[in-house]
Formats: structure tokens, sequence, C-alpha cells
């Protein structure tokens, strides 16, 4: 009742091939379910499990029943009320999903606990991805919990140190390239094209995506209702693509009545998505060289584009871009208001909130949501810049006092 379907052409595969891209027309490939098994006694089931996690709406993900499930405990990462920075950007009811409490600190752990276990279940001993550093954290975490070798191929320049040293902890194999992460992904992909003991796991495979959409489903859970509008960073758009199908399929299984507008953020530097869509959607153009100080979203040429068009067409939604001042301003604004430190690409979705009040996609009292992608620990140099640095005095009363002009 589960099967892979190629978003374009439509062909259908079998749930267990090892496909990445259509045979037939070369698109993308989706996760399809035949919503007509889902049960009352499922829909009663997940009603009653008063715990949130990833593996709690296993019914909706694609695992078969008795295959085993590599987990770390993923999903259930809290959804706070923003009551100090919400009047800062004059809203009444914002929002912060904060993905960086997840194991490994960030959102892409939702999607490899499944990506992995699909591996597993198919028998892969080696898998393999391009990262610019969070991908390549969980790839390795979860490798290593199953037993599995990694493979990591990121950039050399611009890839965060905290989120190097995980890998490095985790036993990854790690090349770093003298290149893009755009470069790293082709390299993968030409990779896994001629070697099939390698599995691939960046967002180009459907499984990953199947993790991510939970999040949708914990939202509607924790805020007993669908948002107006869900704000996400945006760099290779497989989570604004998997998070909007979550939503979709809870509408379409009746579980909610509404739907949310999807907003990407993209930093200036970095913005190929945000451009086409003030070209009214045309074919996506590339940047050779994207540059940002948010690593996590300094990809120039998003495999997930057509998703994400889709994503913002069917949602009436957008993507819009901030400066890296404005992200790296947002990211000392979430720690000062709410005590949150997100690494500066999470902070992409706060940067926006002042630019998005200026235009028709939210009010002042709806309620909105920014998903917040990894924890500020990823990449500590960057609050380097903040203001309040310690400051130095020598081990004496008069000179603290001093220091603190008390």
């Amino acid at each position: 009742m589960i099967r892979l379907k190629c978003d374009q052409c439509g062909i259908k595969y079998g749930i267990n091939e090892i496909i990445y891209k259509c045979r037939r027309c070369n698109d993308l490939i989706s996760v399809e379910y035949a919503f007509n098994t889902f049960t009352d006694e499922m829909a009663l089931n997940l009603r009653n499990n008063n715990s949130i996690s990833v593996w709690k709406y296993r019914d909706l993900l694609p695992i078969h029943k008795g295959s085993k499930i590599i987990s770390l405990n993923e999903g259930g990462t809290s959804l706070h009320k923003c009551r100090r920075l919400g009047p800062h950007f004059n809203l009444d009811k914002l929002y912060v999903k904060n993905e960086g409490e997840n194991p490994t600190g960030s959102f892409k752990d939702r999607g490899m606990t499944v990506g992995v276990s699909q591996a597993v279940q198919l028998g892969a001993q080696k898998v393999i991805c391009a990262s610019t550093g969070n991908t390549s954290s969980s790839m390795s975490a979860y490798a290593a919990k199953a037993g599995l070798e990694s493979i990591v191929i990121v950039p050399s320049r611009g890839t965060a140190l905290g989120k190097m040293t995980q890998t490095i902890a985790y036993g990854a194999n790690i090349i770093r390239l003298n290149g893009t992460f755009d470069q790293a992904l082709d390299i993968v992909m030409n990779l896994v094209e001629i070697h099939n003991d390698l599995y691939f796991l960046n967002s180009v495979n459907p499984f990953r995506l199947e993790g991510q959409k939970t999040l949708a489903f914990e939202i509607c859970e924790q805020l007993k209702r669908v948002p107006k509008a869900v704000v996400v960073p945006v760099g290779n758009a497989g989570n604004l693509s998997a998070i909007w199908k979550g939503f979709k399929e809870l509408y379409e299984l009746g579980l909610v009545n509404d739907l949310p507008k999807m907003i990407g953020v993209q930093a200036e530097g970095a913005a190929p998505i945000a451009e086409e869509i003030r070209n009214n959607y045309s074919e996506i153009k590339a940047i050779t060289e994207p540059t940002t100080k948010a690593s996590a979203i300094r990809i120039g040429s998003p495999v997930n584009w057509k998703r994400a068009f889709r994503a913002l067409k069917e949602s009436n939604g957008t993507v819009m871009t901030v400066s890296d001042s404005e992200i790296l301003n947002a990211q000392k604004e979430l720690a000062v208001y709410e005590g949150i430190f997100v690494e500066p690409a999470s902070a992409a979705s706060i940067a926006i909130l002042a630019k998005l009040m200026d235009t028709e996609f939210v009010t002042k009292d709806e309620e909105i949501v920014c998903v917040t992608t990894g924890n500020g620990l990823k990449d500590p140099d960057a609050v380097s810049n903040m203001a309040n640095q310690p400051i130095d005095v020598d081990a004496d009363l008069e000179a603290v006092t001093s220091a603190l002009a008390l």
C-alpha cells in the first residue's frame, strides 16, 4: 500500500527499489501512500499516544512494521511561544519550533532515522552524503548506531567547526573538497551510480523527506490546530517540501481542516529560488559561487527546487531573502529575548519577520511558526562578533566591581 512515484511523469516503483531519480524522466522520486488503508483505529492510536516523536507516526512512515528501527530518540522538539520576541516584531502569536533539540542538534535527524532504517532494511553496509555539516553529523551518528560505514564529502571552505567535530567523533570517512557543496553533491550522485554498494542519504533520497515531514505533524499536535504560516530556512529546499507534504497528508486524511502558508527564507548571496519566484517561477538558474555566513543554506543549486515551487504555489506562500547582517542580528535577538541559541541559518526564519509583516502573507494576530533548524553550538565562531564578549580582569573584588560598573 506504499510505493515510490516519480514527481514528474508519475511512473510507480516498488518501495524497496534503490532509486533516487526516475529512470524514465530523471525527476525526483517521492513516497506515495494509499490513504484509504488508514483506519479509524490508526487515527485513534495517534490521538491516544501522548508522547511526541518521529516514530509515533510510524503508520504514516514507509518502514515495514517488522523492520529494525535505527533511532536516537529524535523528534518531540519544543514549540516555544515567544512572549518577548513576538511583541518586538508586533506579533501576538509567534512560535519557534526548535529543531536544535534533536540528538545531533539539527532537523536532519528526523530524516536520517528513516533513511538509515531503510538502508538497514535493504542490507546496505555503506552510506554516503554530501554536506555543509548538519547532514554529515546526523548521517554519521545514525550510521554508527546501525553499525554502518559512513562516507562524507564536504566543501573545505565554510563548513562550521561544530559540525565537523561531530562528524569526526562519529567515525565517518571524511573527504574535504576544494569546491562548493553543489560540486560535492554532483560527485556523490555520480559515485552512487557507479558503486551500487553505496546508499545515498542526501535529501534526494525520498525516505529522508518522509522523516522530516513529521515536523508538520508535531506542530499540529502541539498547537492543537494548523498555524497560519510556517517559516523555514531554505538551502536545498528539502525541508520546506517535506513539511508541506506532512501538512497535506494530515489534510487528506481529514485529521486537520486547514493548511498553512509556507514561507521560505534564503540568504541574499544564496537565493536562487527567491530569484526565480520574482521571475514568476521560471526555470531555476544555479548560483555557481553562493556566499553567506549561514553555511547550512549556502547552496546555489537546490535539488528540491521543483518540489519547493509546488509547495509555495499550493500553499500561497513565497520565498524571501535576508542579508547576513540581518541573520546575525536575529540570532542574537532570539537568544537575548527567548534564551534560544541557534546557528545562523536557523536565525534566517527570525530575520525575515520584520519584512514579512509588511506583506499580505501574515497579520499581527495570526499564528506564525518559525522553524529553527540547528543548535547554535554547531557554529560557535558565529558569535565572535556579538556584543557582551568576556571582559578579562584580575582576580580582585575591586576590579570585578569596576568592570561591572556596580
